[in-house]
């Protein structure tokens, strides 16, 4: 079992910057590949980023927020970071971490190919 904690949402201005964080627990040896997720009110999940735990060449992202967010994993603590930098009023999500133990080729935006979740944080973009 991984288990994963996100913490550090909250609210920004536009154009302003927050990091999120996601602290992963349990069986993190399994694990091959975490997420980023978000989801506004009322809309589908939608994919931030995704990263190879065992290649830090690997990381992709959703067009959306390519250029503007970019995430890190710090294996000393097990540790999954998303800086959002120049956020938008689009931004505005319940934010959620996710881990995998499947073969990494497996690996991509799709949430289904994610089995452990964790309960999300919020960021709120204003004006």
């Amino acid at each position: 079992q991984i288990y994963v904690v996100e913490s550090g949402g909250g609210s920004a201005q536009i154009g302003g910057s927050l990091r999120l964080s996601c602290a992963a627990s349990g069986n993190t040896h399994r694990m091959n590949y975490m997420g980023w997720f978000r989801q506004a009110r009322g809309q589908e999940r939608e994919a931030v980023a995704y990263a190879i735990v065992d290649d830090d060449r690997r990381k992709f992202y959703s067009p959306s927020v390519k250029g503007r967010f970019s995430v890190s994993l710090d294996k000393t603590n097990w540790t999954f970071y998303l800086q959002m930098n120049n956020l938008q009023t689009e931004d505005t999500a319940t934010y959620y971490c996710a881990a995998s133990s499947r073969g990494s080729w497996l690996a991509s935006l799709d949430p289904e190919r994610f089995e452990y979740w964790g309960r999300g944080t919020q960021v709120t973009v204003s004006s």
